[in-house]
């Protein structure tokens, strides 16, 4: 269960960076760029499934996929304001 949550956290904060480094900001501070990850990474999984595109597990994959749902959350957030 902790090594879960650390795995979580890791790909998060992954995801997070990388996703405010292509949408070109500054990022949402560690908690929020871990946090922000951590939800692309469910939405980008969530996306992906429904496409009918299932990933192999493992760590690049996974940072991928919740990068691909971060950029998007991201870019939503954006046309929102």
């Amino acid at each position: 269960m902790i090594v879960a949550l650390i795995w979580w956290i890791i790909v998060g904060l992954i995801a997070g960076w990388l996703a405010g480094k292509i949408m070109k900001g500054k990022g949402y501070g560690t908690a929020g760029d871990i946090l922000l990850g951590m939800i692309g990474a469910v939405v980008g999984g969530w996306i992906l499934r429904v496409l009918g595109i299932y990933s192999s597990g493992g760590l690049v994959p996974s940072i991928l996929v919740a990068t691909f749902g971060a950029v998007l959350l991201i870019w939503l957030a954006h046309k929102l304001k």
